[in-house]
């Protein structure tokens, strides 16, 4: 009989759905992955990855909600790395920084030396818990995803100045709800789209953050209150 692949690991992640308020009505940034990408090829999608082992050392200078944190309490790693992990994968893809003016305690962990020198400490404390999920079996890569909706207002710099963003996403743009929609995107980013909106019409949802959780042979739908 053929062997039996192992189940691929699902390693932590965060994603950050940066929010602004144009003229025009609310818009969110997105990039595209590109068509070589081994998850998600050629896909729009927010700023995110897995998390790196930096991220656990370091010190946020402005926490995490309350409300947010105490949602994530048990996550693993911890909700602190958790949004560190979110604040560098929004600056390297994007170049955008959550952050304020600061001097660091020691020495930048690794993956945060560009943010280190641009003089500024991360922030969390404008981040929002809006939505999980755990990417489905037979995927090359697997993910349990946090994603965290933040207001554009807390990015320390110009919002349309990507010149230092990694290679990872192209196309980076502000782009309104409704046409952000028509964009070529995973099922799982149509879904956190429609929360974006269900934010922005009726608030933070008294009935908890939703999670698509496919950790397991069967997939469910729960809410983490």
């Amino acid at each position: 009989m053929p062997e039996t692949a192992p189940p691929r690991p699902i390693r932590p992640a965060a994603t950050v759905v940066l929010l602004r308020h144009g003229a025009g009505g609310p818009q969110v940034l997105m990039g595209q992955r590109g068509s070589a990408a081994a998850f998600l090829p050629s896909k729009y999608v927010f700023p995110g990855g897995a998390v790196e082992e930096g991220d656990a050392a370091v010190a946020l200078a402005g926490p995490l909600p309350a409300v947010c944190a105490a949602r994530l309490a048990g996550a693993v790693p911890g909700p602190e790395t958790l949004a560190a992990a979110a604040i560098r994968e929004l600056f390297e893809e994007t170049g955008l920084a959550l952050g304020r003016p600061g001097a660091w305690p020691g020495a930048a962990p690794a993956g945060w030396q560009d943010f280190a020198a641009r003089g500024l400490l991360p922030v969390a404390d404008g981040m929002h818990f809006l939505f999980r999920a755990i990417t489905p079996p037979g995927r090359p890569r697997r993910f349990d995803a946090r994603f965290f909706l933040v207001d554009a207002a807390a990015v320390a710099g110009d919002l349309d100045d990507f010149s230092v963003a990694s290679d990872e996403l192209s196309h980076l743009h502000w782009i309104g709800l409704s046409e952000a929609r028509a964009l070529d995107l995973p099922f799982i980013t149509e879904v956190v789209l429609a929360e974006v909106g269900g934010w922005l019409r009726d608030g933070p949802s008294v009935a908890g953050v939703p999670f698509f959780d496919n950790s397991g042979a069967e997939p469910r739908f729960r809410r983490l209150l």
